[in-house]
């Protein structure tokens, strides 16, 4: 287990929306690197940078063309080796975006595994033995090649499932996990990960990191296959740190994955935090983070004492943030966010309440989760100081509003959303019974108009956070005794007796004697 995990806070970059230094509309490695001290500075440690490498961007680098070459808009893999290298000098690690299950139809790859003369390649995406014979659940391309077959797509059509097998087996195409073409394909896999480790990247995200064996629906043969690259991997680069989209803690974890994500979808209850008509953290009071708590501590007791819970501010796959969580209630999210056990995400930009950008028309497949893609907002300079490109050239629209909030404007504002996001990852860093491996035991479990309250446990220090996102003041019962008021927002608690109330729209945390 990579140590540099225990006190990671996470940053999310999405390359071609975060700063452009050569004036082509679109960011670059360039921008990310210039812009790692103000992303230290913000007491973030850690990256996650979506898919860089080659691809005729179908799904925004989600379609990859070669694993081993970055995208020309970004840069060369020598200026991402740097990148690499000046984070490590300002003690930030950087964790690629690997795509396993699926390439682009344009990867040599498939391209080779098309023809009808049988090759070393034949077998590395799920081909059936006809083409009028279409995989059982799955999309599939057809009458592309004089192939016989029609082969699975993952998503979109232009993304070829790569075969790993199928863990139950009802056709004659289906192949074993086992079978010769299913290990070339994971092992073809794995030294694209040597590959990345070895220049100086420090692990990677994992897209849709259930989904490579197919018919597989308890995960069990996923979950082997996983625990076969781990077994490499830990012997191999031991530093390594992997995190799954997956969304089943109990399931990735005992694949091997150090960290998994919490997902917009699936069992995890995320939504009712942040993203649903009446979420938890607004000031409405009509939300409900109950069942969030119930199915969060099933997971964590299911993933054991070494997994990693993370829960993002939001991601490229989202809406953002502030389209459902408003003002002050942001600071109370973000409350939240950065004083939950496991490793925290931040998505670029939420940092400064970007908005979610309505009604934008689709680019690079990214459909309604184009408007959460949109570029940083870094200072009132034309393009608020992401390009120097023509407005009519970016690679998306940026929010027009006058008033789109900016780094420059919040970072002199002590009371800005940035410098508060800042408090709380210096508090974290500060504080062991914050940091990812801390305990949790929650005293309210944020009911309709309850507070949400738990106490952080490690290294013999004792923490009570409690958040009460309403308009009006909350109470909930409490027999420990509250010491030293270590951060306070919208006022500080009361203790009577055996209850602690809470000010309307507050966070506090509490040292416990």
């Amino acid at each position: 287990m990579p140590k540099w995990l225990d006190n990671a806070v996470f940053y999310e970059i999405y390359p071609q929306s975060f700063l452009d230094t050569n004036a082509d509309g679109i960011g670059d490695f360039q921008g990310i690197i210039n812009k790692l001290d103000y992303i230290r500075n913000l007491g973030f440690n850690a990256l996650w940078i979506n898919p860089c490498f080659l691809s005729p961007f179908g799904d925004a680098g989600y379609d990859v063309a070669d694993y081993y070459t970055v995208a020309p808009r970004y840069g060369t893999n020598e200026d991402l080796k740097r990148l690499f290298a000046e984070a490590h000098k300002r003690g930030i690690h950087v964790l690629l975006d690997l795509v396993p299950g699926h390439t682009s139809v344009e990867h040599p790859w498939f391209r080779e595994s098309m023809k009808p003369e049988r090759n070393e390649y034949s077998d590395r995406y799920v081909w059936t033995d006809s083409v009028w014979e279409a995989p059982e659940n799955m999309g599939c391309l057809r009458a592309l090649s004089q192939r016989d077959g029609s082969c699975a797509v993952n998503f979109f059509t232009c993304q070829p499932a790569l075969n790993y097998g199928y863990y139950n087996r009802t056709r004659p195409w289906q192949q074993s996990p086992e079978d010769e073409g299913p290990r070339a394909t994971l092992e073809a896999m794995m030294d694209v990960m040597r590959f990345w480790l070895t220049m100086g990247c420090d692990g990677f995200r994992v897209d849709m990191a259930m989904s490579l064996v197919k018919n597989d629906p308890d995960g069990r043969g996923t979950i082997a296959l996983w625990q076969k690259v781990f077994n490499v991997l830990e012997q191999e680069f031991p530093e390594a740190a992997m995190v799954s989209e997956w969304g089943e803690p109990e399931k990735s974890l005992q694949g091997g994955f150090h960290m998994d994500f919490l997902l917009h979808f699936g069992p995890s209850h995320y939504n009712d935090l942040f993203r649903c008509q009446e979420p938890y953290f607004s000031d409405r009071g009509l939300g409900d983070a109950s069942k969030f708590v119930e199915r969060y501590l099933e997971s964590r007791e299911k993933a054991g004492k070494d997994g990693l819970i993370c829960i993002p501010s939001g991601n490229h796959d989202m809406t953002r943030l502030a389209k459902h969580v408003e003002g002050e209630e942001k600071k109370l999210a973000f409350t939240f966010l950065l004083t939950m056990p496991g490793a925290p995400f931040v998505y670029y930009g939420d940092e400064i309440g970007m908005r979610y950008v309505e009604n934008l028309t689709s680019v690079e497949g990214g459909y309604e989760r184009t408007g959460a893609r949109s570029p940083m907002q870094w200072d009132s300079c034309v393009n608020a100081g992401f390009s120097a490109a023509p407005k009519e050239k970016l690679y998306i629209q940026q929010d027009p509003a006058a008033d789109r909030p900016t780094v420059a404007q919040q970072l002199p504002d002590p009371d800005s959303l940035l410098n508060f996001v800042k408090q709380l990852t210096q508090l974290r860093q500060a504080h062991p019974a914050l940091q990812n491996r801390g305990g949790i035991h929650f005293v309210s479990n944020g009911a309709p108009k309850q507070a949400l309250a738990y106490e952080r446990e490690q290294a013999g220090e004792k923490l009570l956070v409690a958040m009460n996102p309403f308009r009006e003041a909350v109470a909930f019962p409490y027999s420990g005794k509250l010491g030293e008021a270590l951060f306070t927002f919208g006022g500080a608690a009361s203790q009577k007796g055996e209850a602690v109330q809470l000010p309307p729209v507050s966070a506090v945390i509490y040292r416990l004697d």
